[in-house]
Parts: structure tokens; sequence; C-alpha cells
């Protein structure tokens, strides 16, 4: 970091932020379905502890790949995220959580995990 810079989102004095990326390969057609989705469960995680913030990137170019970043205060937080009932209820489907069966047709085709942590970086003034 650059001295006299201010300290980067998610800087915790004694702590790490852990910064999770679910890269998703969505395929042509199906990103509005994908947004939908995360849309239905807006606001399942917020209340995880240690959570402390989620988005969702659409790709604005030729990429077929979605982006789920979500940081954690560190990653015991998003560990116990992983294993907690909120976890599998919140990748569920609404229609799921409703009572019916699960949708025929998945959105993605792939997906994989990238863990981060922040290692520099600035905020404006």
């Amino acid at each position: 970091m650059v001295a006299g810079a201010g300290r980067p989102h998610g800087w915790h004095p004694g702590g790490v932020t852990a910064i999770k990326i679910n890269a998703i390969t969505v395929p042509e057609g199906s990103g509005d379905e994908l947004a939908h989705r995360f849309a239905a469960r807006a606001g399942a995680v917020d209340g995880a502890d240690g959570f402390e913030g989620f988005e969702l990137l659409r790709p604005t170019d030729d990429r077929d790949q979605w982006l789920v970043i979500t940081r954690w205060r560190d990653e015991a937080s998003f560990q116990a995220w992983l294993e907690s009932p909120g976890f599998a209820e919140g990748h569920r489907s609404a229609v799921e959580r409703a009572g019916g069966e699960a949708p025929q047709k998945p959105v993605s085709t792939h997906s994989e995990v990238w863990s981060y942590e922040v290692a520099g970086g600035s905020q404006p003034g």
C-alpha cells in the first residue's frame, strides 16, 4: 500500500479479509435467469457471522463467466457459512424452497471458487 493512502475496503486491524470469487460459466441466453435466481435469494447470506458484502458481476465483453464476489472477515467465517444450514437453503431454488421440484435446466455449465486476500490498495480521500 502506498504511504498515506487510505486503507483498502475490508481492512481489519489484526485480521485479513477473505475474498471468495465464484467464477460461473453461463451459456449465452442464460444470464438473465442467473441474475433472477440471485435476486430471488438476495439477503440470504447477509446475517452470516463475518459476512462483509456480495456482488454479482455480469460480463460486458464476450466472456461467458459471471463473477460472484463475497467478502468475509476471515477464512473461518467463510468456512462456517459453507457448513451452515443457511448455505444449503440459499443454494436451493425458490421453487424448491416452496416445496416444488428442482429446476430441470441448470443455469451454468461450470463453476470454480477462487480465494484471495487484500494485499494493498487505496480509497479516495
